[in-house]
């Protein structure tokens, strides 16, 4: 697994150690876990913006679909969410810097 995807997990259990026995607690959906997977191949392997601004498009869908019931599931898509933006503005500096 991934160290930040693990991170995320222990948090988790660390801050609502009650929670470990509700199962929508440590659960993490098909959904949210390709949307995280794909989006650190995308910047992996230097996808354009563009396909990452999709990428957004489907966390977003997303959220609307899984509901507020599975606690994981809106963190791993709200971290998802943020290594994107983080990963865009930082290519951005880049550009800018190299003109």
């Amino acid at each position: 697994m991934d160290d930040d995807l693990v991170c995320l997990i222990g948090l988790t259990l660390l801050v609502d150690p009650p929670g470990r026995r509700k199962s929508e607690h440590v659960t993490i959906s098909q959904l949210s876990l390709s949307l995280y997977l794909m989006t650190q191949c995308q910047m992996k392997l230097h996808h354009p913006v563009t396909s990452l601004a999709q990428t957004l498009d489907y966390i977003e869908v997303a959220r609307h679909k899984l509901g507020y019931f599975y606690t994981l599931d809106q963190l791993l898509l709200k971290l998802t969410e943020h290594k994107i933006l983080r990963y865009i503005s930082v290519d951005r500096e880049c550009i800018v810097r190299t003109y």
